[in-house]
């Protein structure tokens, strides 16, 4: 297992919707690992594989607390559906958005069918943090980040400033 670099906005690779994987084989659970690692690392509670540069559509996500006994959940392939038009709102940040938070609104439930760690095919109900964060990363797969749920205006403030930030971070 190995802690890769996340990639940050606004960086075009970000954008790019990731290809699905044949099936979950040892190739497909190292990148898993390495993304819980990552995740783990930064710290988040979910990441997608085009985070750290892989195209795939791949995502893990973990909602214990510190404290609790790691829940690891491995998605290959995910495929979303929401079950109910009640919305939620919570507050989302993103590993690739460091820094900002935004309330964001959502279906407050989904069933998702996905290829699990041992490439066996299962399909859950989500509700809650689940269903944000699934929702959340999803999205990633897609190339959308979380502040493009987010008016025009406040969207190019966010970029602008993690521009701004990352041009001041380069070295000289």
């Amino acid at each position: 297992m190995a802690i890769r670099k996340i990639i940050t906005a606004p960086d075009a690779r970000l954008k790019q919707v990731s290809a699905p994987i044949e099936k979950v084989d040892d190739s497909v659970r190292a990148l898993m690992d390495d993304m819980l690692e990552t995740m783990y690392a930064a710290p988040g509670i979910g990441l997608a594989a085009i985070q750290i540069g892989v195209p795939k559509r791949v995502i893990v996500i973990d909602l214990a607390r510190d404290g609790e006994e790691p829940q690891p959940m491995y998605f290959a392939n995910p495929e979303i559906t929401p079950t109910t038009d009640e919305m939620v709102t919570y507050e989302e940040g993103c590993l690739s958005v460091p820094e900002f938070y935004e309330d964001v609104e959502r279906p407050a439930t989904c069933r998702v069918k996905f290829l699990d760690y041992q490439n066996e095919l299962r399909e859950i109900e989500c509700d809650g943090l689940l269903a944000t964060c699934i929702q959340h990363e999803m999205d990633h797969l897609e190339g959308i980040l979380f502040v493009d749920h987010l008016s025009r205006v406040k969207r190019s403030m966010v970029l602008k400033k993690l521009a701004k930030a990352k041009k001041l971070a380069e070295p000289a």
